[in-house]
């Protein structure tokens, strides 16, 4: 093939006679592509496990507001009817006061689901991990509370919860004052501090007077979150069927969570920013050792021009080159990169058990002098932080999109550094030899 000879050269560039430079920059796109794709699978745990706790449990992905009350069972009905529907929820939810053993108050939001709440909605079922009792307000006067919450009142099962309706204080028309009492039936853990803490479940036909003024919503979950406005215009010309269907407002998780989710989203793109430096160094490093390559190789430059080598497919010869420092470094980073995304906790868990050895023998020996001994090293410590082990996503296209980066970088890189090559005129560096 006639153009053999360009990827020949290349890899004997590559090879033969240039030190350490290519490893050091193959080196440099593996780190870079490592570190980006662990540091981005971290975050993606973090931020989707908050999104999908507050899509799943909280704001539903559709919300249907001011529906007639007595209309709910048939707009559940025709909004089922879609094709892409997961489920779609009655509730209703209040803000209050809850006292339990414990002389303390604390701020709950109280939501009223159906009894059979955690069937109709599997993925929020999924979403509550239960460390005591189980999802059960079938009873009159149940209730379910946040493991945060429970602790703080001092909570157990079958303990009784005191609530007090925050605008129910104030009414004097209320003739048990705001005042009502459940009985705790399940304490719940969905790992979002704030749900934890501040949140209740309870019938949403339970016969309590802190129910009796709040309006009640549909929650939509569907099968795909990002297609939001798709199924919000077909929910809508399912209800239209019916006149009074009219006055119902709807929205989408994107409307009430525009700022959060923004919020999360710059920080990724920041910290996609940040860590992307490292590809502008290496890329930089490797367009100085191509550089200085093509100032090394004048004279074999000026040969393979003479031997009829045109200018473009001599500057190809290290665009090559770049091509190999650069599709090696990326394959090697993506590889290692996968493999300790995919196993986070281990990870961790590995690099404390070091640390935790050298801190062991710091003791061993402090204890020959009676000296003060260290503690156990842990690097997210339950003690500090909010979560059991690190949580880790790998989207595949944010794989393809750091893999490209750190292939394109070293090509570019190799680009602009071969320019100088094409300039070499074969007369002038055969003059002397």
């Amino acid at each position: 093939m006639k153009k053999a000879w360009i990827w020949y050269v290349a890899s004997r560039y590559i090879f033969k006679g240039r030190g350490s430079s290519p490893v050091l920059s193959i080196v440099g796109i593996a780190v870079g592509v490592l570190a980006l794709i662990v540091i981005i699978a971290v975050m993606n745990g973090f931020q989707l496990g908050f999104i999908e706790s507050i899509l799943e449990i909280s704001s539903y992905h559709l919300r249907l507001e001011s529906v007639p009350e007595d209309n709910i069972t048939q707009a559940q009905d025709l909004i089922l009817s879609v094709p892409g529907i997961r489920a779609a929820v009655p509730f209703r939810e209040f803000q209050a006061l809850a006292r339990g053993r414990r002389p303390v108050q604390q701020a709950v939001l109280v939501r009223g689901v159906p009894e059979n709440a955690h069937e109709i909605d599997k993925v929020m079922e999924n979403r509550l991990d239960f460390e005591a009792g189980y999802f059960d307000i079938s009873q009159n006067g149940s209730v379910l509370l946040g493991a945060e919450l429970a602790r703080r009142l001092g909570l157990g099962i079958g303990d009784e919860v005191t609530m007090f309706s925050i605008s129910g204080i104030l009414s004097a028309e209320d003739e048990n004052g705001g005042i009502e009492k459940f009985s705790l039936t399940g304490i719940f853990r969905t790992g979002y501090y704030e749900y934890d803490c501040t949140w209740a479940f309870i019938n949403i036909k339970d016969n309590n007077s802190l129910l009796a003024d709040s309006e009640t919503k549909i929650g939509i979950k569907i099968a795909n979150r990002f297609s939001d406005k798709q199924y919000l215009e077909q929910v809508k010309k399912s209800l239209s069927k019916e006149p009074y269907f009219e006055e119902i407002v709807f929205s989408s998780w994107r409307d009430y969570n525009r700022s959060f989710f923004g919020a999360l989203r710059t920080e990724k793109l920041f910290m996609f920013i940040l860590v992307g430096l490292i590809f502008i160094v290496v890329g930089l490093n490797i367009f100085q050792s191509q550089r200085r390559s093509v100032l090394q190789r004048r004279e074999e430059i000026g040969l393979l021009r003479a031997l009829g080598g045109s200018e473009r497919e001599v500057r190809f010869v290290f665009v090559c080159d770049g091509a190999m420092i650069g599709i090696t470094g990326a394959s090697i980073g993506l590889v290692l990169g996968l493999i300790i995304a995919s196993n986070i906790p281990q990870f961790f868990l590995i690099i404390e058990s070091i640390i935790n050895a050298f801190i062991y023998l710091i003791n061993l020996m402090g204890s020959l002098f009676n000296a003060g001994m260290a503690r156990d090293f842990a690097v997210f410590s339950p003690a500090i932080f909010y979560i059991e082990e690190i949580p880790s996503r790998i989207l595949p296209q944010e794989i393809i999109i750091i893999f490209m980066f750190g292939f394109l970088s070293a090509l570019a890189a190799a680009w602009f550094a071969s320019r100088k090559a094409a300039r070499i005129q074969p007369a002038e560096v055969l003059r002397y030899e």
